[in-house]
């Protein structure tokens, strides 16, 4: 049997463990950052109270985390601030930390206290630290980090909406195309979750906010980078197909530049953008509604795109899918080009 002679520390309560994050944070000052050995200290004081954070949150691997404590930590974080302080010292913060907070971020605004989300309504109070999440994507260092906090945000409607309707909206028209490939990619998953996961938000948003949403997006689908315009391109045909945003796709098939464009992507190298080009140029070739522009354009053109669409081919069990969609498309394109009113 064996002994101890040391009496083993009590364990902290939520609310001595948001104290002690708070202050920790707030011991990352100006002075501090600057004196090499005051910061490591002050850095390793923040670490282990993210440890002591995550464990409450999320057990330790052998006890499960306590339900009550939990709920009572998500509380005191937001009662204390502690949310603002993290978002602003993020920069700072080393990995192994930053780590940390991502995951007990996931947790904290997942906690429903009565019957609101507290870390949630904090942010809704302080709606300036989306902004600087989203701005964080020109920091590579911290830009991973930042995308995956804003993912957690995004699958609440009202943060979700926040963003949409901000200035910070556009700036991931910039972000997707970041040299660095890590950091483009995950600014496109977040600019996919604002534009996927609220259909009813995202549809209002589009409505009224169509020509500069377009503009914008124009520019992606005619990028010079393959990935950009195969995701992008991937990206416009599941949500201008959302029900929601029916409306919005009536809108955008009878325009002629669009259709331009959909055209020259049907003539990319990429045998998987032309596929993807395709399944929005059927749509503007399938309207029972072209306006006569569109009619015109497709009959100048006809000759070119039935090569195009002659081939083109599916891809393994959509096959036989597509070949009958394909030849509804040509037959349209054939009728088109044989209307005699057509000044071509």
């Amino acid at each position: 049997m064996s002994f101890s002679f040391f009496k083993p520390s009590r364990p902290k309560t939520p609310q001595e463990v948001a104290k002690a994050i708070k202050d920790s944070l707030m011991a990352l000052d100006t002075k501090t950052v600057v004196e090499v050995k005051a910061l490591e200290k002050a850095m390793e004081e923040v670490e282990k109270n993210f440890v002591t954070m995550r464990c409450m949150l999320s057990g330790d691997g052998e006890v499960e985390p306590n339900v009550d404590q939990v709920l009572q930590l998500a509380l005191e974080i937001s009662k204390e601030g502690v949310l603002s302080l993290v978002i602003h010292k993020l920069p700072i913060l080393g990995w192994e930390a930053r780590k940390d907070l991502v995951h007990c971020w996931s947790v904290l605004l997942k906690q429903k206290v009565d019957s609101a989300y507290c870390c949630v309504e904090y942010i809704e109070n302080h709606l300036e630290l989306l902004d600087f999440l989203v701005v964080c994507y020109d920091n590579k260092e911290i830009a991973l980090n930042c995308g995956n906090m804003l993912r957690e945000c995004v699958k609440f409607p009202t943060l979700a909406q926040y963003i949409l309707k901000s200035a910070s909206f556009v700036l991931f028209f910039k972000f997707v195309e970041l040299p660095n490939f890590d950091v483009a990619s995950d600014a496109f998953s977040t600019f996919k979750d604002l534009l996927t996961k609220h259909g009813t938000l995202v549809s209002e948003y589009l409505t009224a906010h169509y020509d500069e949403f377009f503009d914008l997006y124009e520019k992606l689908l005619t990028s010079s980078n393959y990935v950009t315009r195969r995701q992008s391109l991937k990206l416009l045909s599941e949500f201008l197909l959302e029900p929601p945003n029916s409306h919005i796709m009536k809108r955008y098939i009878l325009e002629v530049r669009y259709l331009k464009i959909m055209m020259t992507l049907l003539k990319d190298a990429s045998k998987n953008i032309q596929i993807s080009a395709f399944h929005i140029f059927k749509v503007f070739v399938a309207n029972p509604n072209k306006p006569r522009e569109v009619k015109i354009i497709l009959a100048k053109n006809h000759e070119k795109l039935l090569d195009l669409l002659h081939n083109l081919s599916g891809k393994g069990a959509e096959d036989e899918q597509f070949e009958e969609e394909k030849e509804l498309i040509i037959k349209e394109i054939e009728r088109v080009s044989r209307l005699p009113i057509l000044d071509r």
